[in-house]
């Protein structure tokens, strides 16, 4: 009994056989799994790779059609509005305003006194200068009485006739003084006449720079009291046409503009002088390109700004095509072959005027060689080549594959 008391507890271990079989077992079944699912994943991964390199990728073009119409190239330039001919009314004498007969708007005939500087000043030199003048008369009168009496008494031996000479010479000198006292009194006429300001042509006044006792001053420059555009009918634009434009523009070309008080509005004139005077401003080089035009009811005002367009040249029924046209390269830029075309995308040419279109045609694009014509911002004329009214020429294309809708941009104008 002693010993089974003492005796320590007796564990039961798994034989190792028994251990190693069954874990064994389980490991190879792991392994069988892992590869029938790897075997799995690379098929699918062969099968969409098989599938995505037999899909080709849906190209749409996007196209514009050639018509036909007018080609024109335009010069664009800002102006200002004025009248054909404004005269610039001022005073030759100072003084004080003392009256205005004229103001803005007024119209005016020639002639007609518009304002008037005080006069007494100057009708206080005039009266001076005749009383002088009348005096100066009188003592010629009485000279010439005495020349008479000398030479009588000369020729009768009772004085010597160098006393007749004497008086003689003296009468000369009061002939010479009354006629300078005429100077001045003519002189001092016209001045008081030059008080009274007048228009000098028939027209309107535009502007009124003076006021009522205000004083002017006539020195060295002469001031001016108004303007007066002699015919509001008859306005021009003065543009400034920058020097790299003005080769093109010649007398007579056609021109409209624009003015922001009618902006649904268009005036037409033409081109009635280029003036050979530049214009510098901040090192821009401008010429006064001058257009004509009517305007019979006095809708455009003096100092307006209007935006001008300058026909300088003109085509009318031609082919065209738009612009874009000339700048599409299939496949976009990326795709463009070094050899075939410039670095902005534009298919080069052999000349100046030749260049390459795409046109779409049984729903395949066909490249066309062209002459080109006459361009604007918006379209090229088509000189010769194969493309008729009607034809889609590509602008741009969008194209579909497996990872979406990729639209490539369309060149810019």
């Amino acid at each position: 009994m002693d010993e089974k008391i003492g005796a320590q507890p007796t564990v039961l271990r798994p034989s190792p056989e028994a251990v190693k079989g069954p874990v064994k077992k389980r490991g190879a079944w792991f392994s069988r799994r892992f590869v029938v699912v790897a075997l799995v994943l690379v098929a699918a991964v062969a099968g969409g790779a098989w599938w995505l390199s037999q899909r080709k990728a849906q190209v749409h073009y996007l196209t514009m059609p050639a018509t036909r119409g007018n080609v024109t190239r335009v010069v664009s330039a800002t102006g200002t509005v004025n009248p054909e001919l404004t005269i610039i009314v001022g005073a030759y004498v100072s003084g004080t305003i003392r009256q205005l007969f004229c103001d803005y708007n007024t119209i005016v005939r020639a002639g007609q006194i518009c304002a008037k500087i005080d006069p007494h000043p100057y009708q206080a030199i005039l009266d001076q200068y005749q009383g002088q003048l009348a005096r100066d008369q009188g003592l010629l009168a009485e000279a010439e009485a005495n020349l008479t009496r000398y030479q009588l008494l000369a020729e009768q031996n009772s004085i010597a006739r160098q006393q007749a000479e004497d008086q003689a010479f003296l009468v000369e000198q009061d002939k010479g003084t009354v006629q300078l006292d005429g100077g001045l009194v003519e002189g001092a006429k016209i001045n008081l006449a030059y008080t009274d300001i007048v228009a000098p042509v028939d027209g309107v006044v535009v502007s009124r720079a003076v006021t009522q006792g205000q004083t002017v001053a006539s020195g060295f420059q002469t001031p001016t009291l108004f303007l007066i555009a002699t015919d509001l009918a008859k306005m021009q634009v003065d543009t400034n046409a920058s020097e790299s434009d003005v080769g093109g523009i010649k007398e007579g070309n056609p021109a409209s503009f624009g003015v922001d008080a009618f902006p649904k509005r268009i005036f037409n004139g033409k081109v009635v002088q280029l003036r050979n005077s530049p214009q510098t401003v901040q090192n821009v080089v401008t010429f006064d390109a001058v257009i004509s035009v009517h305007n019979n009811d006095f809708a455009l005002l003096p100092g307006m700004t209007a935006s001008t367009r300058i026909v300088i040249a003109e085509r009318d029924g031609v082919i065209r095509v738009p612009n874009q046209a000339l700048r599409y390269v299939p496949g976009g830029l990326s795709a463009a072959s070094p050899s075939g075309t410039s670095t902005t995308g534009q298919p080069k040419t052999a000349g100046g005027n030749e260049a390459q279109l795409w046109v779409l045609r049984d729903g395949k694009a066909q490249q066309v060689n062209v002459t080109l014509g006459l361009d604007d911002d918006n379209f090229t004329e088509i000189v010769a080549g194969d493309v008729k009214p009607g034809d889609a020429v590509i602008v741009g294309e969008e194209s579909n594959s497996s990872q979406g809708s990729s639209k490539l941009p369309l060149p810019r104008l």
